[in-house]
């Protein structure tokens, strides 16, 4: 049986080093495990996931993938272990419920880098919604990356994780969730995020991983304004922090980033200004 916040499992290992003895020594590996997402009476998802900030993973989840409009709409979270995984039981309201069972009719399958069950190209781009564009300075951005690792207790421990964090307008982190996944860390955070009543307008997201195209769909979603990347975005990525007016940062090291799109420059055309 999974246990729920059990993130880690010790495994014996092998270490081989060119001319020298293997070393035998233990090693803590990440707890990945399916995650079920049950709404009302229909079993709608499984992840791959942390088993942990499942509760936050649920609620973000359902807002970024349009379930439900608002926290409101969900009265209810139980997270629960069973011998195959764990089930995470939300109870929304009907007419989400109603919404959901219709929409599983056609439902279209997401995987970590693409999509199933696509019929048409139109389905396969949501629609994304303008923002309210957030200006972050260069100097801010730095200090929240430079924060990051001391709140990244999981990814130290095992070297398997991501983070979403939220950062305020001076580079505090004020929230971090982890996870195996990137999409999962981010959807744990806007749960937390969410829940704690934090507006999206004063601050920034900031994620140790690629910026893929869903993962500024679920920003923009969540209402944000500045999503910063630790690694590339993609095209799509640009094109669509562009649409909703979202500020795109990518390859965030340390006294280094690149600006993708800045909404408020003169030259949105631009692909990317660096800032050194």
């Amino acid at each position: 049986m999974t246990s729920v916040d059990k993130t880690t499992v010790d495994v014996e290992v092998a270490i081989h080093k060119n001319e020298s003895a293997t070393q035998y020594q233990h090693d803590d590996i990440a707890v990945e495990t399916p995650v079920a997402l049950v709404y009302n009476t229909i079993s709608h998802a499984v992840m791959m996931a942390t088993p942990a900030d499942l509760a936050d993973f649920a609620l973000g989840f359902s807002l970024t993938e349009n379930i439900v409009d608002n926290a409101d709409q969900v009265s209810h979270i139980h997270v629960q272990s069973n011998s195959n995984g764990i089930s995470v039981r939300l109870m929304i309201d009907d007419e989400k419920f109603d919404a959901l069972r219709e929409r599983r009719r056609s439902l279209v399958g997401r995987t970590g880098c693409g999509l199933c069950g696509v019929e048409s190209l139109k389905q396969a781009i949501r629609p994304i919604e303008p923002v309210q564009s957030v200006q972050v300075a260069d100097d801010v951005i730095q200090i929240g990356l430079n924060n990051i690792k001391q709140y990244q207790q999981l990814q130290q421990v095992t070297g398997a994780t991501h983070a979403a964090a939220w950062c305020d307008l001076e580079g505090n982190i004020v929230l971090t969730r982890e996870d195996v996944g990137r999409h999962n860390a981010l959807d744990k955070l806007i749960g937390a995020h969410v829940k704690a009543g934090l507006s999206p307008h004063e601050g920034f997201v900031l994620v140790t991983s690629r910026a893929s195209y869903e993962m500024v769909q679920k920003a923009a979603s969540a209402g944000f304004g500045c999503l910063v990347a630790v690694s590339a975005p993609t095209s799509l990525a640009i094109e669509q922090a562009q649409l909703a007016r979202l500020k795109l940062v990518g390859f965030a090291r340390s006294g280094r980033h690149v600006i993708y799109h800045d909404p408020f420059t003169q030259h949105d055309n631009e692909i990317a200004r660096r800032a050194m």
